[in-house]
């Protein structure tokens, strides 16, 4: 048996806002994170997605970047202000344009667009008319979807609704580190949780209604890992139940923004910890969410470890001392990718995605201009073989996709962390292949027999 599928998808990944810049050009209206951005005291060093990698004028030579790694696919997300300026009504047919040649560029070069309606740049306008709270935002997020999927989809036929639910509603409505920044008691919170998830439904409806080719749809929450201490019987059911608990001060698990989407309930276990502050559920709600989708997409880069206990069944069990850390003092934990992968496919039994792994490294243009990050080919060669280990095991996998295919706008960290496989020069914008790229690119070749 070989290590991966044949016909297995490699790619990488990126966010409109994190490298498109043109933030006012040609109609863009602004978006939560264009106002977060350029809020005093919210972004690292007072970074902003203004420019950013400049992928807007310069795709066509990030896409000539992805053919000579040789990626098979490239996933990427729509700016939903870029082509509603005020995320509903009028569409801006610049911003369509724009991803018009994105596309036929990526397919020129025989890369196949995997896209995402959603990661996180939410229209300014929506949110100062109730963002995620309004009940009508589900439909708002379908009605863009149908603007997308009718002049996309002749080319277009893999599809990911949202990204990181957990992140921009716990990150961005509860904790205030994201956009918008603002801090939400937890029945608020599970409001906008449950507009997200039938956001999610609609939208997939939209797509199956109005798509022009057969369309391949999925949805990319972030995957919290848990990892048994050892691999005795007692830990592995440690880990498993830790995997898909459920606390009651966040929304930060997996099972609140899965269940409901691949098995059509919510889970027993939050519905009980969250009992005090759940969100109305219409009749027919939950049918909406729980639409057909024919893959599990999921964001993972390092997971904590666990060990049986009484009470709950599991606690967490301190990271060791001396852990590896990345850049951005992430943990380094490969099994991770072999763990969670094992739990998600036991209990939601469709073919899976890694939309998103990498990590933040200390990268720089050497004298002999180079960029030689060499921690970032040992971290993803670990974390790849965990992979390969679970699809051994009987996983089914479908694809990988690093993050990021460009360093680029990280967030509320500005940009100080590299994700990328290429170097940006923020000033100049000259972009270098790391040797990560060139790395990726053998490993491409080699299907991942090279490991």
């Amino acid at each position: 048996m070989s290590k991966f599928p044949k016909d297995f998808i490699w790619g990488a990944a990126a966010a409109s806002y994190q490298i498109e810049g043109a933030a006012r050009e040609e109609g863009k209206g602004p978006s939560i994170w264009d106002a977060f951005s350029h809020t005093p005291g919210k972004v690292l060093n007072g970074d902003t997605g203004d420019v950013a990698c400049d992928h807007y004028h310069r795709y066509a030579e990030d896409v000539g970047l992805m053919k000579e790694i040789g990626l098979k696919a490239y996933r990427f997300s729509i700016s939903w202000p870029r082509v509603i300026p005020s995320g509903a009504g009028a569409v801006n047919s610049h911003g369509l344009a724009f991803y018009d040649r994105l596309i036929d560029t990526l397919l020129a070069a025989k890369i196949v667009p995997y896209v995402t309606l959603f990661h996180w740049d939410y229209p300014k306008a929506l949110y100062d008319r109730g963002g995620w709270l309004d009940p009508d935002s589900s439909q708002w997020f379908a009605d863009y979807t149908k603007v997308i999927v009718d002049r996309l989809s002749d080319r277009v036929t893999h599809w990911m609704t949202l990204n990181e639910p957990q992140v921009f509603v716990g990150y961005g409505h509860q904790d205030g580190n994201h956009a918008p920044g603002v801090k939400l008691g937890m029945t608020e919170v599970l409001r906008i949780a449950h507009n997200v998830l039938l956001a999610h439904g609609k939208s997939v409806q939209m797509i199956r209604a109005h798509a022009k080719s057969t369309p391949i749809i999925g949805y990319a929450p972030v995957g919290v890992a848990k990892m048994p201490v050892t691999e005795s019987k007692e830990d592995i059911e440690a880990a498993r139940k830790a995997t898909f608990s459920v606390d009651s001060h966040n929304t930060w698990n997996n099972t609140w923004w899965m269940d409901p989407v691949f098995l059509g309930h919510y889970p027993e276990e939050g519905l009980k910890a969250y009992e005090k502050h759940l969100p109305k559920i219409q009749d027919g709600d939950l049918k909406t969410i729980f639409q057909p989708l024919d893959f599990f997409g999921t964001n993972i880069y390092n997971g904590q470890f666990v060990k049986a206990a009484s009470g709950r069944g599991f606690e967490a069990v301190p990271y060791k001392m001396g852990q590896e850390l990345t850049a951005f003092k992430w943990p380094v934990t490969p099994t991770c990718l072999y763990w969670a992968i094992k739990f998600f496919h036991e209990r939601y039994k469709k073919p899976i995605y890694i939309t998103e792994n990498g990590l933040s490294s200390i990268d720089w243009v050497c004298v002999d201009g180079k960029v030689h990050d060499a921690m970032r080919i040992d971290f993803l060669t670990r974390y790849i073989r965990e992979f390969s280990r679970a699809y051994q095991e009987g996983a089914d996998i479908r694809g990988y996709f690093h993050w990021s295919i460009l360093d680029n706008f990280e967030w509320a960290e500005g940009y100080r962390e590299r994700f990328g496989l290429v170097h940006v020069d923020y000033v100049s914008q000259k972009r270098t292949p790391k040797d990560s790229a060139y790395w990726y690119r053998d490993l491409i070749r080699s299907n991942g027999e090279n490991l």
